[in-house]
């Protein structure tokens, strides 16, 4: 996410770091750069004109060029300003005292509206409530297909009746059967709208009035840019909306919609979507996220996800080994499965304080990516027990021998086990508290 902007963001403040004192023209020319990479993210203008003019009103009203440690004072302002843009609080689903609540989906056609709903859904269970999914959608061939087989994968129950006069009437079945059954929350996933299609927005009112739902949810495509905002305005038009989910924030570096849909529309942001996996599902924080562009990454979300995935008593054993220098590949398989759990290699890397800025110095064949861990995983299992414990005895015919059962070549095997060496003194270091080459603390 955001790759383009974060580099281009970053190279701008890059020409004021270092100056004890900063002019106001070398100042104005670094934020028409910021200015350039904003709109080119296609950022609506009029937010980024507001975002650059509270920028430098800051910045000039605070005397802040001739300070102490100006160009940190400036990416402090930057990030506050950008925060602030994003819609400053989290926000969080709300029953409203409702049981059960409702949460009503609505989007266009193609914006990932169903598989959106299913993630909602798994995220609701896993919070300890009892959701029933509702097949809304009586128009698209197979959409009850689609959300009664995503319902088996997360294991929530979901309710459909493909003989319903209406969304309307299947909203009433719905409710009472809810009701009847003691369920927390209803996902009721409705048909995909054509915003300029006066029917179907009539008919997502009167469903909308049937619910009375706790949450209307508009799913927007990240794809599509400043045209998410223009959705967005439409269906407001039309009825309350509570909150957005922005799907394919991992396709999109540039990173428009995000940064243009709360301040445009006032509709904050609840969820980003970050890949197609079922739990690829995001809380959106406008403070993490902000840190995230200016590429600064995002610890506290890392640790959240490290807690989910990873086991602690895995983890502890395994800096025990670091820290005896026992480590072996069979650990590192372990790690790297560990690390797949968590999510896409490259979302994981960038969440890290400082990769932005170590990477640039890093190789592509000294940084694997998440599409080498197959290669990695068929070479290390090709190897015998020994060599898994001990690889400094991997010669050369050991290496083609290795490479032959794992369908690669010699010099893939040689670069894993460099690359296992390098990871094993970073992770040391790491485990005994030394600062890493390119880290900002």
């Amino acid at each position: 996410m955001f790759d383009n902007l974060t580099d281009r963001i970053s190279n701008a403040f890059k020409k004021l770091s270092g100056h004890s004192v900063i002019s106001e023209q070398d100042f104005d020319d670094v934020l028409k750069e910021i200015r350039r990479a904003l709109l080119e993210a296609d950022v609506n203008f009029r937010v980024v004109k507001n975002l650059q003019q509270g920028i430098r009103e800051r910045v000039i009203g605070e005397k802040i060029l001739d300070g102490v440690s100006p160009s940190q004072q400036i990416i402090k302002i930057f990030q506050d300003e950008l925060t602030a843009v994003l819609g400053k609080d989290k926000k969080d689903l709300s029953k409203n005292n409702n049981k059960p609540a409702t949460l009503l989906m609505i989007g266009l056609q193609g914006s990932g509206k169903t598989t959106t709903a299913a993630k909602i859904s798994k995220r609701l269970e896993s919070e300890n409530n009892k959701v029933l999914m509702v097949a809304g959608d009586l128009k698209r061939p197979a959409a009850i297909e689609q959300i009664t087989q995503l319902g088996e994968r997360i294991g929530v129950e979901t309710y459909s009746n493909a003989q319903a006069a209406s969304p309307k009437e299947l909203a009433k079945e719905s409710l009472k059967l809810a009701s009847n059954k003691g369920y927390d929350w209803i996902v009721f996933d409705s048909a995909g709208r054509i915003q300029i299609d006066d029917d179907l927005m009539d008919e997502l009112e009167n469903l909308h009035k049937t619910l009375s739902p706790s949450e209307t949810v508009l799913v927007v495509d990240a794809m599509t840019g400043q045209e998410a905002v223009n959705v967005a305005t439409e269906f407001q038009a039309r009825m309350p909306i509570t909150g957005i989910v922005i799907t394919k924030m991992d396709s999109d570096a540039r990173g428009g919609a995000a940064l243009s849909i709360v301040a445009e529309t006032g509709i904050p942001v609840i969820y980003i979507g970050t890949g197609e996996k079922l739990d690829a599902l995001d809380a959106f924080y406008p403070d993490r996220l902000a840190g995230r562009i200016l590429g600064m990454g995002d610890v506290v979300s890392l640790v959240e996800k490290a807690q989910q995935t990873i086991d602690e008593s895995k983890a502890l054993e395994m800096e025990k080994r670091l820290k005896n220098a026992t480590f072996t590949l069979d650990d590192f398989l372990v790690q790297i499965d560990q690390l797949r759990n968590m999510g896409p290699m490259n979302q994981i890397l960038e969440m890290i304080p400082g990769f932005k800025s170590m990477a640039g110095n890093i190789s592509n064949d000294q940084m694997p990516g998440e599409n080498d861990l197959k290669k990695v995983e068929a070479i290390v299992l090709s190897m015998t027990p020994l060599e898994r414990r001990s690889p400094h005895i991997i010669g050369g015919s050991r290496r083609k021998r290795i490479a032959k059962g794992s369908g690669t070549q010699p010099a893939d095997v040689n670069r894993l086990l460099n690359q296992f060496e390098q990871m094993k003194k970073m992770m040391k270091a790491l485990s005994s508290g030394k600062k890493m080459p390119g880290m900002p603390f």
